[in-house]
């Protein structure tokens, strides 16, 4: 055990670890709130614009400012490997094999591109969450055994001399758990947003799909 090493250094040292944590937590919660909001109006304006259009060329043709978000990228992946698929007239490996199974798999790796962007962060999140109570449970106890040593060293045990090092040691503590509350709770509330976000893509593919096969994938019969 470093003696030599002040009780403050460590302690201090654990304080700006859990400052880091802290910062890093908020500025990923602001980026997800962010981030999942715009998608969320993205996909709402894009689902109702593909919808109301007449036929999926006209879907193809929305201007950008409403082909926008993970739907519309998805939707936009599907066009792409139609007309790549029409004009490859079997010529590549890649076009090679059922159409319809072939763009449901093509749509499906976007989706996971796309899942993989909102799942950004959470394993921050969640190493936080998990790790910062030991964090300051780490600079309570190495705190409170330098108490300890300087008590045992200065013959003392009264209330004065013990009190305001133990106390300045569990301050660690206290800030530990309270970094990881917020960063375990919003880990929770983004997992939650992820899989409703997926089932919304996943409904999108399949009525995709539907849409697709109706007009001939691939140039197919």
């Amino acid at each position: 055990m470093p003696y030599h090493i002040a009780p403050e250094v460590i302690i201090d040292g654990t304080l700006y670890t859990l400052l880091a944590f802290s910062v890093i937590t908020w500025t990923v919660i602001f980026f997800k709130i962010w981030q999942f909001t715009k998608s969320s109006f993205y996909n709402r304006a894009y689902n109702k614009a593909f919808w109301d259009a007449a036929d999926l060329e006209q879907a193809k043709a929305l201007p950008a400012e409403i082909a926008r978000g993970p739907e519309a990228r998805i939707a936009q992946q599907g066009f792409a490997w139609m007309d790549e698929s029409q004009k490859s007239a079997g010529n590549s490996l890649k076009y090679r094999g059922i159409p319809a199974e072939l763009l449901e798999h093509s749509l499906l790796v976007q989706m996971q591109k796309e899942q993989h962007s909102m799942e950004g962060g959470l394993t921050m999140l969640a190493s936080i969450g998990s790790t910062a109570p030991f964090v300051g449970l780490f600079g309570t106890v190495l705190g409170i055994m330098h108490a300890m040593h300087e008590i045992t060293a200065s013959g003392s045990t009264s209330l004065d001399v013990v009190a305001g090092p133990i106390g300045d040691a569990l301050v660690a503590t206290a800030i530990g758990i309270a970094v990881a509350v917020p960063a375990v709770l919003a880990y929770n509330f983004f997992l939650r947003r992820v899989k409703q976000q997926r089932a919304w893509l996943e409904n999108f593919v399949v009525s995709f799909m539907h849409i697709a096969s109706s007009a001939n994938v691939g140039g197919k019969e």
